[in-house]
């Protein structure tokens, strides 16, 4: 997320705000998955909090429509077979899910990251088509 000029968290945990406002020198906004419609900017990065498939689909699609065209967007989940997590391993948003939430967008998955012994991050951006690789060869 370095370089990014404004940043989103989309129910972060806590005290994960006030970290990376120390690191990082863009702005940082935070909402609720719920509150969500109310935020009506774009944004470099976001990073959401979404451990359940169940309503994930229409907050998906909202993180995609508040993203710059050239920003990104992390979503962190439960992993799927491990005991800890609130959800139910059977309602747990797995990748899948979110690679069919994005596609319609033009948002491919690129990177994966763990960042818990219960949490996975992935990351999606904008998928480049046939002319963007032109151009910049």
């Amino acid at each position: 997320m370095k370089g990014a000029r404004s940043i989103l968290l989309v129910d972060p945990p806590s005290g994960f705000a006030e970290a990376l406002e120390e690191q990082e020198e863009g702005s940082i906004s935070t909402a609720g998955g719920r509150a969500l419609r109310s935020v009506k900017e774009k944004f470099d990065a976001i990073v959401a909090w979404q451990e359940s498939r169940v309503g994930s689909r229409a907050l998906l699609d909202l993180l995609a429509r508040r993203l710059e065209p050239s920003g990104l967007v992390w979503v962190v989940t439960a992993m799927k077979k491990v005991r800890g997590p609130e959800i139910p391993s059977i309602h747990r948003l797995e990748l899948a899910d979110l690679v069919k939430a994005f596609e319609p967008h033009g948002l491919r998955q690129d990177r994966g990251a763990r960042l818990s012994a219960w949490h996975v991050a992935y990351r999606f951006v904008k998928r480049e088509t046939g002319n963007e690789k032109r151009i910049r060869d």
